[in-house]
């Protein structure tokens, strides 16, 4: 063990290999359980070499320019664009559709629940307590919570590299069927 190993690791050491770890996800080096417990180890280590042994297994991190397979894979690429589409991996469209997958049941159930509490007041010729807020308030300040916490996390493009990793999968899986068929 070399004297750096034994050093004492800082916050900013912990930092860079979590985001180090969070690359890999991307990538599809790791899958989310062993992000997990790396990104929990690495937050926990004290020294250099514990944080250098959970990196040991990943390549550096090498810029798509230099990369000798970011010529040979640009076509199969999971983050970059798909034949016939703009590259939405990156970008506002892929937050909005994030924020949109995760508000849009909310004004929903939302206004179901405030029809039925209006119904109930009009057939019971009253005005009854305003319960919906109950349904409302909560789950409002979860889904801000969420957001905030998403939006900080990268979460929006971590979900688009995902989604894009599914529908290369299943063009992959038609392909090798229409292959079958054709034999």
């Amino acid at each position: 063990m070399n004297g750096r190993d034994g050093m004492r690791a800082a916050d900013a050491d912990r930092a860079a290999v979590a985001d180090r770890l969070r690359v890999a996800l991307e990538e599809g080096r790791l899958d989310l359980h062993e992000y997990d417990e790396r990104l929990q180890r690495a937050y926990a280590a004290r020294t250099y070499a514990e944080l250098e042994s959970l990196l040991g297994d990943l390549p550096p991190v090498t810029p798509a320019q230099r990369s000798t397979l970011a010529t040979a894979s640009a076509g199969a690429s999971a983050v970059g664009p798909v034949a016939g589409q703009p590259d939405q991996v990156s970008g506002r469209g892929v937050t909005a559709r994030w924020l949109a997958d995760l508000w849009l049941p909310y004004p929903q159930v939302i206004l179901v629940v405030v029809i039925i509490w209006a119904v109930t007041s009009l057939l019971s010729q009253d005005l009854l307590y305003f319960w919906p807020a109950w349904v409302a308030g909560p789950w409002g300040a979860v889904l801000l919570v969420r957001t905030v916490t998403g939006l900080s996390a990268g979460e929006p493009r971590r979900q688009a590299v995902e989604r894009e990793r599914k529908r290369q999968r299943k063009r992959a899986k038609r392909e090798r069927k229409r292959e079958l068929r054709r034999r």
